[in-house]
């Protein structure tokens, strides 16, 4: 029997950032490990057109959760949807739901944070910091709370090369900060936001390094956790291979070279590629929650999550597999045949941006144009090119990330909750991994039904002979334009000839010979 899955039995959690990635495989694994668990609390903020009850009806609905319907059936009973938005004060919960939540909740999974790295420093302060300073007020106010789980990033201090699992200082106080945000006005705030980030990265890195603070200054006498994964990918194992909803990080990125839009990355080929699948993530999640709610450390314990430093991978194997899998699995409708080259040089890779990506998007728009169609893929193509530049920083660049915490945990566990609840990343196979990625991408993002396969393929097949014809082509202009204006192609060209000429005579006449 496993202790951490009997552990969460009977327990009222709360969740925020449900509606995300890792909130939907979390609660996922909670149902379909722990279907005996009282109740599970969302804080959602309705969509345009959709209550609370739609988007949980929505999520329920999706593939993810088609094992959790199994063993508990009642699912729909156990979620309870509260209204909220982090960006008000108090979430603008009402004052029943507020009083349910204290008086009710067991543990915290702290997982809402706004992910974009060009997002504005006051969006972002509000959602990764006083949104975490307001939650631990909540907590501070819960009786029967055993748990509180904060999860931050591995990049939260990029702006070092080895990071322990310890909190560092950020130059200026969180509550500062916080306390300037609510007089000065946009334009301030955007002027002095670079001086305030110095050596990070983005705002968003920035601010998730404040939140840990926050964390730390806040925390009174809970019992409080901090996970910090890497680059969170699509599902390992469970609940089941290649999983994945969004476009973020790397997904949009694959997808971008499937359809051979992106050519060419500015990258250190040989820089540790730090993904992170999001079961993994979430095996360690519970297991965190359960460590710290019945062993009740000292001291508030920081774990990473991350692959770089157990089972590394770099980005040019990374991409060497993932152009391999298009070859058997490719994406449809494909715009040029998928390649990728990895560049650390700055003006090679100008110079592949001009030439490989925006002339040919150019080109195309011209075409739709000419057809009486929107031109729509020099806009396509800048955004994909936006985001590989935001993403620079990270594949240009290794750390090290110790993980003593981690292992630490894993040696706590029973053999059978490190077989129920595995984070133990030496056992990810990146081959296989990378492959059921890319599958996962195709069916559960692109919605692309794997019955068209035999027609991709042939779709790739004649992109490849396009592609080989044009570079043919290229070349033979280059070529006559170069004998045309300088004599020394001439004679190289003759001299080509004449040997190719000599050695067919030379070939013809051993043949008859042998004749």
């Amino acid at each position: 029997m496993s202790m951490i899955a009997a552990f969460y039995g009977g327990k009222s959690i709360l969740i925020t950032g449900a509606t995300g990635f890792l909130g939907k495989v979390l609660m996922e694994k909670l149902f379909r490990t722990s279907p005996d668990l009282k109740v599970i609390y969302i804080l959602v903020r309705p969509k345009a057109g959709q209550t609370l009850q739609q988007r949980v009806f929505q999520i329920l609905n999706s593939k993810l959760f088609e094992k959790v319907k199994e063993v508990c059936p009642n699912v729909h009973e156990k979620i309870r949807a509260i209204y909220a938005d982090l960006s008000q004060n108090d979430f603008a919960i009402s004052k029943e739901d507020m009083q349910e939540l204290l008086s009710c909740t067991n543990i915290i999974f702290h997982c809402a944070a706004t992910v974009r790295f060009d997002d504005t420093l006051r969006h972002a302060v509000q959602l990764n910091v006083t949104a975490t300073r307001q939650l631990l007020l909540m907590a501070s106010q819960m009786p029967k709370l055993e748990a509180f789980i904060h999860i931050s990033t591995a990049y939260s201090n990029c702006n070092l090369k080895h990071i322990d699992e310890v909190i560092y200082p950020c130059p200026v106080e969180p509550k500062k900060i916080i306390d300037s945000l609510e007089w000065l006005d946009d334009a301030i705030i955007e002027e002095i936001a670079p001086k305030l980030i110095r050596d990070w990265p983005n705002i968003y890195t920035y601010t998730k390094a404040l939140g840990e603070m926050v964390v730390q200054q806040e925390s009174r006498n809970l019992n409080i956790a901090i996970i910090r994964p890497s680059i969170v990918g699509a599902t390992w194992q469970e609940p089941f291979p290649g999983w994945v909803d969004n476009i973020n990080g790397p997904n949009g990125l694959i997808i971008a070279a499937g359809k051979g839009f992106l050519r060419a990355l500015k990258a250190t080929p040989k820089a540790v590629a730090d993904l992170i699948p999001v079961d993994t993530v979430v095996n360690l999640m519970l297991a965190v929650g359960w460590y710290t709610a019945v062993h009740r450390p000292k001291s508030m314990l920081v774990y990473h999550c991350t692959s770089g430093n157990l089972n590394p991978c770099n980005w040019h194997k990374m991409g060497v597999q993932v152009l391999a899998t298009f070859e058997k699995i490719p994406l449809e409708r494909a715009f040029r045949r998928p390649y990728a080259n990895f560049t650390s040089n700055n003006f090679t890779s100008q110079y592949w941006n001009a030439v490989s990506h925006r002339a040919p998007a150019i080109i195309y728009d011209c075409y739709l144009r000419l057809t009486g169609r929107k031109p729509r893929m020099t806009k396509v193509m800048n955004q994909i090119l936006r985001t590989a530049s935001m993403l620079e920083y990270f594949i240009n660049r290794s750390w090290e990330w110790s993980t003593y915490n981690t292992e630490m945990l894993m040696s706590e566990l029973s053999p059978e909750d490190q077989r129920v609840f595995n984070f133990d990343v030496r056992q990810l196979n990146w081959l296989e991994y990378i492959e059921n990625y890319v599958l996962g991408v195709k069916k559960y993002l692109l919605k692309e039904d794997m019955a068209g396969i035999p027609e991709a393929k042939q779709h790739l097949k004649r992109l490849r002979n396009i592609h080989y014809l044009f570079n043919t082509a290229l070349f033979l202009i280059v070529w006559r334009l170069l004998i045309a204006r300088s004599q020394m192609a001439r004679n190289v060209w003759f001299f080509i000839v004449s040997f190719c000429y000599k050695f067919l005579s030379y070939f013809r006449a051993s043949s008859t010979l042998k004749v």
